[in-house]
């Protein structure tokens, strides 16, 4: 288990060096692939022992080797992040794949910790551009619905839970309608990339059961509230700012994913229904 997390935090922090290329690139539709990677400053292209992730800008003290311009902290954070997401994911969802009992429920198990990840790196990059530019690209919410949907209903079928099928289909469908509704009730109030976002979150928290998708998609508006009343009173915004919601809606369904059954139980037996 703890080689298999190791395993998973690497691979996360090098996603996430990627990632920093996806959310510089995505949003000034510039291609991913080419040309590679440069100072911005001086333009020489990064070497590839200057590129490994979180380390390189340790040993590097945050500077560029060839004219020694600053690099922004921000790369780092992004591959740490990246790969603390990933390390949480495999807590969650590794142990399914290491406790199968037949070919086909190890298949299912490795398919669900593959949707997980992919909504985790998903999630840095998505947030991270929202952040910056207040928009979140179709060219990564669409395929990442089409991932983790797809990916989440295979596993479902090949395990033939037919509840968790159902239940994908109807978080994706309720928390669409959901943030559809609001964003035409409220004009300006809710971007329509968080409509499009919302049904991913809605068919990721769903198909974990009824209590994570209650915590995630409540977790999302009780998050972007308290942010938002934070920058209210710190005058860093008015009411009529313009709030980036994305990042939000990605820390609530986070966690109804990796805690929101306990919490739902938990809520719930405050009220003696647990």
């Amino acid at each position: 288990m703890i080689a298999g997390l190791v395993l998973v935090g690497v691979l996360g922090a090098l996603v996430g060096s990627f990632l920093n290329v996806v959310i510089y690139r995505v949003p000034r539709g510039v291609s991913i692939v080419a040309p590679p990677s440069a100072c911005p400053a001086c333009g020489h292209r990064i070497r590839p022992h200057d590129n490994i992730p979180i380390l390189s800008w340790l040993l590097l003290r945050g500077r560029c080797r060839d004219c020694g311009a600053g690099i922004a902290a921000r790369y780092p954070l992004v591959e740490a992040a990246t790969a603390a997401l990933f390390v949480l994911v495999g807590v969650a969802f590794l142990p399914g794949v290491m406790l199968a009992t037949s070919p086909w429920s190890a298949l299912a198990a490795g398919a669900v910790l593959v949707a997980y990840l992919w909504l985790a790196g998903a999630s840095i990059a998505l947030a991270a551009i929202d952040l910056d530019v207040h928009r979140l690209p179709n060219a990564i919410v669409l395929p990442t619905f089409a991932i983790v949907a797809g990916i989440l209903s295979l596993a479902a079928v090949l395990t033939a839970q037919w509840d968790a099928l159902i239940r994908l289909g109807i978080g994706a469908l309720v928390v669409g309608g959901l943030y559809f509704l609001l964003a035409v009730a409220v004009p300006g109030g809710m971007g329509f990339g968080d409509v499009k976002l919302a049904p991913t979150l809605g068919a990721a928290l769903a198909v974990l059961g009824w209590g994570p998708l209650a915590v995630g998609v409540l977790g999302g508006f009780v998050l972007g509230g308290v942010v938002g009343l934070v920058l209210v009173l710190a005058r860093r915004a008015g009411r009529g700012s313009r709030v980036a919601f994305g990042p939000w809606m990605l820390a609530g369904a986070w966690v109804g994913i990796l805690g929101g059954e306990p919490i739902a139980r938990a809520y719930l037996s405050l009220f003696g229904l647990g």
